[in-house]
């Protein structure tokens, strides 16, 4: 996922804030990593790294995100992505603010 910031009024375009799955997937293109690539080949490259998960920039251990799921080896970044998305979603859900703050986050104010 990607939001951009609140614009403060000039001509330069805002650069997006990347969180969640865009945020794991920049990384990804940013690293070293092959695909087929097993968890363990995941965890050895980007485990320690820690992915924003919300616009707020909290962020969680790709590592710890990898442990709740279930696949062993991935066949291209798409697949990798695909299975993180679900435990992200939980993740930011579970540790948000409530619906309050997930209004206020889409607020450009």
């Amino acid at each position: 996922m990607g939001v951009r910031p609140p614009s403060n009024g000039d001509d330069d375009e805002p650069e997006s804030i990347e969180f969640g799955i865009a945020a794991v997937d920049a990384r990804l293109k940013d690293s070293d990593l092959t695909f087929p690539a097993t968890k363990d080949d995941v965890a050895a490259e980007l485990g320690t790294e820690r992915i924003p998960y919300d616009v707020h920039g909290n962020d969680v251990s790709l590592g710890e995100m990898l442990a709740e799921v279930d696949q062993a080896e991935f066949r291209s970044r798409q697949q990798l992505l695909n299975e993180l998305h679900g435990p992200f979603e939980e993740y930011r859900q579970e540790h948000s603010g409530g619906v309050f703050q997930q209004v206020r986050s889409m607020l450009p104010f």
